[in-house]
Order: C-alpha cells, then structure tokens, then sequence
C-alpha cells in the first residue's frame, strides 16, 4: 500500500528528521552566499517537503526536470546524500545549474543532461522512484509530460510540480490547470502547502517548524506553490 502524501505525514516525517533537516538548511543557507550565481527557486516549505519526501522514501533513482540555477537539485542531492545511496538524473535547456553545484554534492551522485526533456525522452530513465518537474509550465508541456513521459513511470511513486499554486486556483491554460484536471480524472489525491490555496496547511507547517526551531528563512517569499502526489 502506498503512503498517502498529506499534513499528518508531512508533519511526522518533519519531527522524525528535525535534526538533518538543521542542518542541510545550514548548508543551504551558505550556498546562498554571496559571490553565489545560485538562486533559490523554491521556497522554504516546498523545499524542505521534497527534501523529507527523499528522505523517507530512499530512492535510488530521482528525475528532475528543469533545474535553472540549481536550488531544487542542491536540495535533491543533500537528500541523496544523507540517505548515502541513489542518483539524480536532471534535464534542463540551460546549464546554468553545473557551475552552482558543488562537487562534494554531485561526485558520484548526479548526471545533468543539457537539451529539452521532449526531446530526450530516451534518456530519461524509467525506473524513476522519484519525479520532480519544474519546467515550462505550459499547459503544451504538460500534456506533453503526462502523455508521454508519465506513462513510463511506475505507479506509487512520489511526485511533486512546481508553480501551481501562487493564487487560490491556477490560471486558465497552463500546467496547473492541466495537471489539476488530470488528477482529478484519476481521483488522485495530491498535498500542498501554498499559502494562497491552502493557509491553514500553511500555517500548521509554520507552527510545526517553530517547535522545532526551523522557522529561520532561508527565502524571503513565502508562496510555496508546488504540489506533491503519489503517481497512481
């Protein structure tokens, strides 16, 4: 039976690693400082979600797709590498992300291919255990994604897409809207904490990360936008 992603789990897997959470925000933190290229994508909470999701689900291999400038990988591979076992394979039409990851995080841990995803669908490996997807988000690419690549992908992983939810409903015609139908659909449930959707899981994550002295930003904004779903 898969593991529903919802607060009470989120929650659970936030005071079960307190502790290495700590410290990868630590180390987070100081890849931000200046003379750094690195921006940070993702906000806090969503950042801290896929990092804990890693971390309970040990997979040994994690696709990412759209990298930009290397926050949502960093993030991936202190996963990985706290959970001393796995590989991420990333895909992005720019390169910035190579010269922002450290090679203490990426030696032995990461391929970067450069090139759009649509056209390196061969490369992309099937035996994902993880799909992280912050790319276009147009409603073109994720038809393209959920058409083409998703169907490759074995059911129960987990799965998370960014830039759904910056206002209560997604606009028309993009992949927020795209995906949400889709889940829809498939009665797939799906977990966020994007202060504008959804506040009060916003807020009981606030409190959680306060009692456990967390609350520090590493990001200014506070939207937190992704989404995070098992594949059914």
């Amino acid at each position: 039976m898969h593991q529903t992603i919802d607060i009470d789990h989120i929650i659970r897997l936030y005071r079960t690693y307190a502790h290495d959470l700590d410290q990868v925000r630590e180390k987070q933190r100081e890849l931000l400082a200046p003379p750094t290229s690195l921006k940070a994508q993702l906000d806090d909470i969503e950042a801290e979600i896929t990092y804990l999701l890693l971390r309970e689900t040990r997979p040994e291999t994690v696709v990412e797709i759209g990298t930009f400038h290397g926050w949502s990988t960093t993030w991936i591979l202190q996963a990985v590498k706290d959970n001393g076992s796995g590989h991420l394979y990333s895909y992005d039409i720019v390169d910035h992300v190579v010269r922002n990851v450290p090679e203490q995080l990426s030696a032995g841990r990461w391929t970067f291919t450069q090139g759009d995803a649509r056209e390196n669908l061969e490369k992309i490996p099937d035996t994902a255990d993880f799909l992280f997807i912050d790319a276009a988000h147009s409603a073109r690419f994720a038809r393209w994604y959920i058409q083409h690549l998703l169907p490759h992908m074995r059911p129960g992983i987990p799965m998370c897409v960014h830039d759904v939810f910056h206002g209560r409903r997604p606009l028309p015609f993009t992949e927020g809207a795209v995906v949400l139908r889709w889940l829809a659909d498939r009665e797939n449930a799906y977990f966020t904490a994007s202060r504008a959707h959804a506040p009060e899981m916003y807020d009981r994550l606030n409190d959680v990360k306060r009692n456990l002295t967390l609350s520090h930003p590493l990001k200014d904004s506070r939207d937190n936008p992704m989404i995070f779903f098992t594949l059914r």
